[in-house]
């Protein structure tokens, strides 16, 4: 047998379909995890438990939809493939049929925003596409189109798709999608939410583009996601000469 290639990436696709399933966002074998590569992309195989997944398990394909090795990719390789190639900005894709979020699927009730964590998913709402087969193109299609300008989306009576930089961004960002669709279904429970304006979440997504970055990776004109604390352990002298470059 020959070498597996992109070995600690393989491993790293396992771990994190383990976590999904350990983070209660997923059931059995119904979602799928990818990662893109020098040469394509690596894909989670059709129907294999996670718990029994090798490195071999994880198929390697290319972005013409070939692939490599005796196991079939995920019978969702389309809708990986599409964004990994047609989103530069996607490294991994996360998709899960997570409880919350595929019950606002099958209502096909996009999410507004009744709450400003929605732009986790990129925008002012996450939106819900229309209904197609699984594992087919139509749907990857109407992913597409749903997941214009965002990088999270709900899929018609099916699910939810997330991508992100790496696999763990692409994890944490479905785990969002599934905490924010939960918090909406008992909004709606308990009556009509009110809704931020376009305004008011204009600010937030600016903000939400320095998420996690520390001071070394602002750019001058960036907006801070963290506001107004002052550093204690550098002199004031200091800050100033640090701000006037």
């Amino acid at each position: 047998m020959s070498k597996l290639k992109y070995l600690d990436l393989r491993k790293a696709v396992i771990a994190t379909c383990l976590k999904m399933n350990e983070e209660g966002i997923n059931q059995g074998t119904s979602g799928n995890v990818s990662v893109r590569t020098d040469e394509g992309f690596l894909i989670t195989a059709s129907g294999i438990p996670y718990h029994k997944m090798k490195p071999e398990h994880v198929v390697e394909m290319d972005f013409d939809g070939g692939y490599v090795g005796e196991y079939l990719p995920s019978t969702e390789w389309r809708m990986h493939m599409d964004i990994l190639k047609h989103r530069p900005e996607a490294n991994a894709v996360v998709h899960t049929h997570s409880i919350y979020a595929t019950a606002l699927a099958c209502l096909r009730k996009d999410i507004p925003a009744f709450h400003y964590m929605i732009g986790i998913g990129g925008g002012t709402s996450i939106r819900c596409s229309e209904y197609a087969e699984f594992g087919t193109q139509e749907l990857s299609d109407v992913m597409l189109k749903a997941l214009e300008d965002r990088s999270a989306c709900l899929l018609g009576n099916h699910g939810q798709i997330a991508f992100g930089n790496d696999l763990a961004n692409a994890l944490w960002r479905a785990g969002e999608v599934e905490a924010i669709s939960q918090q909406y279904w008992a909004a709606l429970l308990a009556g009509k939410p009110v809704i931020l304006n376009d305004s008011q979440m204009t600010t937030v997504l600016s903000r939400f583009k320095t998420y996690g970055k520390q001071p070394g990776d602002l750019n001058e004109n960036d907006a801070q996601s963290v506001i107004g604390p002052i550093r204690r352990d550098v002199s004031k002298k200091s800050q100033k000469k640090k701000a006037k470059k």
